[in-house]
């Protein structure tokens, strides 16, 4: 066991006998994890309102929302599909990004109240994060899908690019959040 004190900005400490790395100290952990979550909460919204997608088929034209296209996949009897698509696409990242935003308010509160459970839901959080990228890799196969030359265009709508801000910012803010400072004592931290 190695007791770690309080670090200084982009310092690490290393195991004193295998030399891997203990704990690195991000810098400004808690301030960039909350602006990259409340920037991602911010886009969610447009995300799931606005049209993901403008399809122009032999001159009919229609605008879907990840919400449309997962009650159409629902109806035409692709259930199992529909509601990957709604976990991946509304449920988990919304719930990534309310975890993140916990556990940034928690600590910076310096709460010593329940670590265990924050530990848990930043492993939660670690643990979804890569199902929130099934969402990019189904709207990939769509568009590959739907790429019928003369047939059809399919246009990007603004609900992409706040889908794709919302992917990016959860991203940032999972990755800028330093899970050791849920167990620092109130009086390491400055």
């Amino acid at each position: 066991m190695q007791r770690v004190g309080p670090l200084a900005p982009r310092d690490l400490v290393e195991c004193a006998r295998c030399g891997s790395v203990v704990r690195a100290n991000k810098r400004n952990s808690l301030g960039r994890t909350a602006a990259f979550s409340l920037a991602a909460l911010m886009f969610y919204w447009p995300a799931n309102v606005y049209p993901i997608l403008t399809m122009d088929l032999y001159g009919v034209r229609s605008e879907n929302t990840i919400f449309q296209g997962a009650a159409s996949l629902f109806e035409h009897g692709q259930r199992l599909v529909a509601i990957i698509v709604i976990l991946a696409s509304i449920v988990i990242p919304l719930l990534k990004l309310l975890g993140l935003f916990y556990l940034v308010v928690t600590t910076r509160l310096r709460s010593t109240r329940r670590r265990i459970a924050r530990t848990w839901i930043y492993r939660a959080v670690d643990v979804i994060g890569p199902w929130a990228m099934l969402d990019v890799f189904l709207l990939s196969i769509l568009v590959s899908l739907v790429k019928l030359g003369e047939l059809a265009t399919v246009q990007p709508g603004p609900g992409l690019y706040a889908f794709t801000a919302v992917v990016v910012l959860t991203i940032l803010a999972s990755t800028s959040f330093d899970p050791a400072q849920i167990w620092e004592m109130p009086e390491e931290r400055a």
